[in-house]
């Protein structure tokens, strides 16, 4: 029993599903484990054990027992989704003492598919950011190396998957917050298509920068939270219907991909070499699937300004009424791209509109010569958690929080579903990502492709580990 922790999420719910283990036992070994590692990493300062115990016993009751397709397994809610009864935060000073009386509706549909909801996992204030810090709980550090940073927005997330917290997390992306901390913690971290996880409550219902995903330890296990994720909500006006094959059937039978771009850098900045190297070295490897692999990258002219135009205006959109009201009380950071988009005006907006639509066009023209798209997930390894972001890659200096998050952000902008899988280690034995993107909707063809490239990359076993001081 002690050592559950250490299964994939796939195989603990096939023991849930065989009545060898029940949904209570593994909340306990759960329980032990954040115990026995959060004290180094502080994953997961919020928890809710009671509700994880009593929730799928519950919907299990309602629905004739059918145990949906987590069948009861613990998982943890990343700290910026409203879980009703369950302290919420948003990481932020202005709301810690929030205990909301609604779950968001991603909880929800979890919890209808069998989830346990065990605890909230840490995040920057408000999700603003790659490093994983605020003044509610502090700091997140990365389990390879708890002097490090374990990214960000997600970071809580996806220290806790690997160091064997939680079998499944929740994130969230805008910039790169599922990819980023999957890189840096060596787990998978998912963006689906926008609208195939519906959101509510959500400032921006009809944007699709920002959008909910899965994390997990491989490929599999990712599918199957996303697979308890999906699905059309009327308060969500751009949600997909589920679609009539689940996401586990593309890791089940997966089609290696035939046509493969690699780019070091997406032509627009610098990546440090190592990292560049080793992603370079894991996409060659694409030809013993079958694959021609070439260099080559869309044109992303613009994209990095037009980035931050969009999330700028995204900003006032949520948060210029807080601004407004408790100023004092938010970051610094923050405050400083609140200010960016509400110094905005008309022309700059339309202009970045227009940017991103002639993007998404080459993004789709170039999707008919090529199945796959790769690239280093971060520009960067993990660094010092007491470093707010990175400041300057080979020359290249950063003055704000944003611009070194430039390898993802971009790829935002496409609406294309991407993820981080981990492809190899630096010289410190630290993981690095690989940015896997697909086609426009390609979920199911890129989480097929990422199932085989786990499987030549060899790097899954090695998780989940104990943390390293």
């Amino acid at each position: 029993m002690s050592e559950l922790w250490q299964l994939s999420a796939r195989e603990a719910v096939a023991l849930l599903r065989r009545g060898e283990v029940t949904p209570g036992e593994l909340v306990e070994v759960a329980l032990a484990r954040i115990e026995a590692t959060d004290g180094a990493l502080n994953a997961l300062p919020t928890l809710c054990p009671e509700r994880a115990r009593q929730a799928p016993l519950q919907n299990a009751a309602e629905k004739g027992e059918e145990p949906g397709w987590l069948a009861g397994l613990p998982l943890a809610i990343k700290d910026l989704v409203e879980v009703a009864g369950v302290r919420t935060t948003f990481a932020s000073p202005i709301h810690a003492d929030n205990v909301p009386q609604e779950s968001n509706i991603l909880v929800e549909r979890l919890e209808a598919n069998g989830a346990g909801v065990l605890a909230k996992s840490n995040t920057p204030e408000f999700g603003a950011g790659a490093q994983t810090f605020n003044e509610v709980f502090g700091t997140t550090t990365n389990p390879w190396n708890t002097a490090l940073t374990c990214g960000g927005s997600s970071g809580g997330s996806a220290a806790a998957l690997a160091a064997g917290q939680v079998w499944l997390a929740s994130g969230s992306d805008l910039g790169g917050s599922l990819r980023i901390p999957a890189a840096f913690c060596g787990v998978v971290g998912f963006r689906p298509s926008p609208g195939r996880v519906a959101r509510h409550p959500a400032t921006s219902p009809f944007a699709g920068l920002a959008v909910e995903g899965p994390m997990g330890r491989t490929v599999g296990d990712t599918a199957l939270m996303l697979d308890a994720m999906v699905g059309q909500h009327v308060r969500d006006p751009i949600s997909l219907p589920i679609p009539a094959r689940s996401f586990q059937s593309a890791v089940d039978e997966p089609q290696a991909p035939l046509r493969v771009a690699f780019s070091r850098d997406l032509g627009l900045g610098p990546v440090e070499p190592e990292i560049a190297d080793i992603c370079a070295a894991a996409a060659v490897r694409f030809e013993e699937l079958g694959a021609t692999v070439e260099e080559a990258t869309p044109d992303f002219t613009d994209a990095i300004e037009c980035f931050h135009v969009l999330r700028a205006a995204h900003m006032v959109t949520a948060f210029d009424e807080l601004l407004a009201e408790k100023r004092e009380f938010i970051k610094p950071d923050l405050v400083w791209n609140i200010e960016q988009g509400l110094a905005l005006d008309a022309v700059a907006i339309g202009r970045a509109e227009r940017v991103r639509a002639a993007l998404y066009h080459r993004v789709v023209d170039f999707f008919e010569h090529y199945d796959l798209l790769l690239s280093p997930a971060v520009i960067v390894p993990p660094f010092s958690h007491e470093q707010r972001y990175v400041e300057e890659v080979a020359g290249q200096r950063y003055d704000n929080y944003l611009d070194w998050l430039y390898l993802t952000f971009v790829v935002t902008l496409t609406a294309c579903p991407a993820l981080s899988l981990p492809c190899g280690f630096s010289q410190g034995e630290l993981p690095v990502g690989l940015q896997m993107i697909g086609p426009p909707r390609g979920d199911h063809a890129l989480l097929s492709a990422a199932t085989l490239a786990e499987e030549m990359f060899g790097i899954a076993g090695r998780l989940p580990i104990d943390p390293r001081i």
